[in-house]
């Protein structure tokens, strides 16, 4: 049985939620996660009219005539209550004071000479002048950020600067990666007879933590049943998705899906390369999507099957293909839609390599997969494609 990738992707998705319930966090632990709700301010801003310039709060009236001199009556700093401007007086403030009661202009401090108490004013200023008015930023019950916003720095700015302590936001998608292969061992460590790096699980909770989710566990197993049930149970245990990477496919030591159709899992091939055999199943309530174990396949199976479903649920920005032109000729199987790995340059997108599933580092020398139809086995330079963002 073997399923086109669109069929296969519909199956995924169909296992998750439409969306994932809310939870509030601090703002101060806001930045990076999504609004789940329209955030309306809670007061004007500025709170209250104050000074924007180091100066003298006068009556603007009282400058009709200039240079005039005016006795200063007091000193306002910021945190002060509001003073009250006497008539034909001057009063020192300072950036952000409150304006005193009867003044409607702030004369910069630079626009003066004082001498004593009493201040020089050399220029003439008209009502309003460097005064900031309640509201003038946002006023009380006005959007302040609307819902689905990632929250970046300035968002964090505006929400503590109106005094809003927590925000509802989208809770993440809580992520367990759990690879398989007695071959497989980790970073620093040396390296046996036929071993290698473990490089999958890693890779999937970077790709996992990029695209909004929370990653709650990364496992190892060897193609033991028991290890890997033990191992898979404590996953499932903290997880609202499993990723499983290898042990899916007809050899002899295919430990994932030896485990998982018992339990009820789908393990056949998808048409597509990288990529091919895929498991898909549900334990507990909790999917279980199962990746080949080649880096390459594993990477790629993410883009096309788990991606567009973390960004759903993080309320991220779908990443839609985009129309690119060949830079070189490229043939592709028949019956399989593959995906190339491809590098943008000025003459196009050029092939980073051959479709081996095992040239890691050539992927990460590219920057978007080149989405060749499985009807399509052969394509010219400057051929038109669709390629999706890496």
């Amino acid at each position: 049985m073997t399923r086109s990738v669109a069929d296969h992707a519909h199956a995924v998705a169909a296992l998750f939620p439409d969306d994932l319930t809310a939870e509030t966090v601090a703002v101060t632990a806001a930045l990076g996660r999504v609004l789940a709700a329209d955030v309306t301010s809670p007061l004007d801003l500025p709170v209250f009219r104050n000074s924007q310039m180091d100066g003298y709060a006068v009556r603007a009236a009282d400058l009709v005539t200039v240079p005039t001199e005016l006795p200063v009556a007091s000193v306002t700093a910021a945190g002060d209550a509001p003073a009250t401007l006497p008539p034909g007086h001057a009063i020192k403030i300072m950036t952000g004071a409150p304006l005193p009661d009867g003044a409607d202009t702030v004369v910069p401090v630079e626009d003066t000479k004082a001498d004593g108490s009493t201040v020089r004013i050399e220029h003439g200023r008209s009502p309003g002048e460097f005064v900031r008015d309640p509201g003038a930023d946002v006023h009380r019950g006005e959007l302040l950020l609307p819902a689905d916003v990632t929250i970046a720095a300035r968002h964090v700015a505006v929400l503590a600067a109106v005094g809003i302590g927590d925000v509802s936001v989208r809770r993440k998608l809580r992520v367990a990666m759990l690879t398989t292969g007695a071959e497989l061992v980790p970073a620093g460590e040396p390296l046996g007879p036929g071993q290698i790096y473990n490089s999958n699980g890693i890779a999937l909770a970077a790709a996992a933590e990029a695209n909004g989710a929370e990653v709650t566990s990364v496992a190892h197993s060897t193609d033991d049943v028991a290890t890997f049930t033990t191992r898979l149970d404590a996953a499932l245990a903290q997880a609202d998705v499993v990723f499983t990477s290898g042990g899916v496919s007809m050899g002899d030591f295919e430990v994932v899906r030896e485990t998982l159709i018992p339990r009820g899992g789908w393990f056949h091939h998808v048409a597509m390369q990288p990529g091919g055999p895929q498991g898909l199943t549900v334990v507990d309530g909790v999917p279980v999507l199962s990746f080949p174990g080649n880096p390459v396949s594993t990477l790629v199976s993410f883009e096309v099957f788990a991606r567009p479903v973390l960004r759903r649920l993080a309320g991220l920005p779908t990443l839609e293909s985009q129309p690119a032109r060949l830079a070189s000729d490229l043939r592709s199987p028949p019956g399989k839609r593959q995906f190339h790995r491809g590098l943008r340059t000025e003459n196009g997108v050029e092939l980073v390599s051959g479709p081996g599933s095992h040239l890691i580092a050539a992927m990460a020398r590219a920057d978007v997969l080149i989405d060749v139809p499985s009807q399509v086995t052969e394509l010219p330079i400057g051929a038109d494609v669709q390629v999706w963002e890496l």
